[in-house]
Parts: structure tokens; sequence; C-alpha cells
């Protein structure tokens, strides 16, 4: 499966996450089933992915880390993203 879970060349979401996490994983079966495009980073295959996730979670690499048209949010809800993904 594609790290893209669309072939949208602009996406509104980013999703952070790393093998194994139960968090990252609830996630994205939740906007999954809410039908929502979002494309995946995984901090663990991605030096960049995760030099940003320390950027915006005081130096730790927390994940989930969503990004909503340009808004950064650590460990949100689904209802966070989708919030702000009509905000």
């Amino acid at each position: 499966m594609s790290e893209t879970q669309t072939a949208s060349a602009q996406l509104d979401i980013v999703m952070f996450w790393r093998p194994g996490c139960g968090f990252c994983s609830s996630l994205e079966r939740n906007l999954v089933r809410a039908d929502v495009a979002f494309e995946k980073r995984n901090i663990w295959d991605d030096p960049e992915a995760a030099a940003f996730v320390r950027s915006v979670a005081r130096g730790n690499e927390v994940v989930p880390t969503v990004v909503v048209k340009g808004q950064a949010m650590v460990n949100p809800s689904v209802n966070d993203v989708l919030a702000a993904l009509v905000s």
C-alpha cells in the first residue's frame, strides 16, 4: 500500500506516524472511515519527517502528528482533524 491514501497531488492532511503505533492506526482507521484523503509519512523512514515532528512536539517524536492546512496538531483526535479541515 502506498504512503499516500489518494492520487491527488494536493492534500490538506499529512499524518506523521511510525510502525507499531496504536494511536496512529486508530487515527488512520477513523480518517479512512470518514472518507478523508491524507498523506502518510513514516518518521522512522524519513529523517525530515522525524525532524518536523520534533520541531512541533517539544523535541519529542510524538505520533501521530498531523498537519491540516498548514496547522500542526500533536496526537489529535479524528474530531480535531475534521474540525481543522473545515475551518
